[in-house]
């Protein structure tokens, strides 16, 4: 589901579960022991999806299936998306494709998004796909969407293209495909240059009260997201 690649101090996360990596439970677990091993050998963690998808969010086959599991799917998950916002490493979300719902919301814990120009679309449908947003969605958007694009984005369940994505606020850059892997190469070297020791305490300055409130967040009755 996940393959991992360490090389001159740049761990590699690649998601492709062949489909739409969709972040069920072996999704999620695999995804955290990985990001735990990145944090403990790497200067700088690049996560990106199969060509095509990032992710396509929470595993439905789950909600479908076995509604009793989805509140301990969706807590881990909220639980994965705090571990990426607070990794102390340097975090970048390399997206070949679609990122929607929980995969739309984890392109919102990185340090640094670069989307690919394509037919891709980039949102939170969940009021589209009958799921009720939780709170620390909503947290996340409200971050890094901003306040006034929330009735647009979460509530009316807008999906955008990579350059009205970038506008928005769910990429930092876009790539055409051939310039796709020299733009992440040169986003990697700047990101390098950087005091690592200074980032990951300025980080924690940034975004520990988030990072808390999102925790605080996880009861029983917000991890409902039955519609």
């Amino acid at each position: 589901m996940i393959s991992y690649d360490l090389s001159d101090g740049v761990a590699s996360l690649t998601l492709d579960d062949g489909k739409a990596n969709a972040l069920g439970f072996d999704m999620i677990e695999t995804y955290r022991s990985h990001l735990a091993k990145a944090q403990s050998e790497a200067d700088l963690i690049v996560i990106r999806g199969r060509p095509g998808v990032m992710s396509a969010g929470f595993d439905l086959k789950v909600m479908k299936t076995e509604p009793h599991r989805v509140a301990d799917m969706v807590r881990m998950g909220a639980e994965l998306l705090v571990e990426t916002l607070m990794c102390p490493t340097p975090v970048i979300m390399a997206s070949t494709g679609h990122a929607m719902a929980a995969g739309g919301l984890l392109m919102l814990t990185a340090d640094i998004r670069l989307g690919m120009q394509g037919e891709f679309f980039y949102g939170l449908n969940e009021t589209a796909i009958g799921m009720v947003m939780p709170d620390f969605g909503l947290e996340l958007a409200r971050y890094r969407l901003g306040e006034t694009a929330l009735d647009e984005a979460v509530l009316n369940a807008q999906l955008y293209a990579p350059s009205a994505a970038q506008q928005i606020g769910y990429l930092d850059h876009v790539a055409s495909p051939e310039l796709f892997e020299q733009s992440l190469s040169d986003l990697i070297e700047k990101t390098q240059k950087l005091d690592l020791k200074a980032y990951r305490g300025t980080k924690k300055k940034l975004r520990y009260d988030l990072g808390q409130r999102i925790l605080a967040s996880l009861d029983a009755d917000n991890l409902n997201i039955a519609g």
